[in-house]
């Protein structure tokens, strides 16, 4: 499985939103310029988390973007589905009458096993605990991945 650029790159959007989360908004420039990332690109993004409920935006001299639940709450399942999208990593695995192979398939269970570990790894995941990890010293998470 290969994460697309939205998915890494939004999580580590959302992770930094995680981090202020009691301090306020954060303005995707602020966002942008500490993740090393576009802030062309996170407007897109910010789009798609802000129609999903993930964040809310925020207008004024303080304007920028909150998340629209605590930390805590915020699965990295939700974002992987909002920027992702939840389609299996195979067609068969989400609908076996999608192949035509699948009375002598020996990789469809492979592959509905591979999906379900991931989605539940995801789905015991949250923002907060990425967030509370990005403090440690010596751990980064904006750094794992580009």
């Amino acid at each position: 499985m290969k994460l697309n650029t939205k998915m890494r790159y939004g999580t580590r959007a959302l992770v930094a939103l995680a981090r202020h989360y009691q301090e306020g908004s954060v303005s995707l420039a602020e966002i942008a310029r500490a993740e090393g990332l576009s802030e062309k690109y996170l407007e897109s993004l910010f789009a798609a988390l802000r129609s999903a409920g993930l964040v809310r935006s925020q207008r004024g001299a303080r304007g920028g973007y909150v998340l629209a639940r605590p930390p805590e709450e915020v699965r990295l399942r939700e974002v992987f589905d909002v920027l992702e999208g939840p389609e299996p990593y195979a067609p068969c695995t989400g609908d076996p009458g999608a192949c035509p192979r699948r009375d002598h398939c020996a990789t469809q269970h492979v592959w509905a096993k591979m999906y379900d570990a991931s989605m539940q790894v995801l789905e015991s995941t949250t923002l907060a605990e990425l967030a509370a990890r990005d403090t440690e010293p010596g751990v980064n998470v904006g750094m794992y991945c580009i």
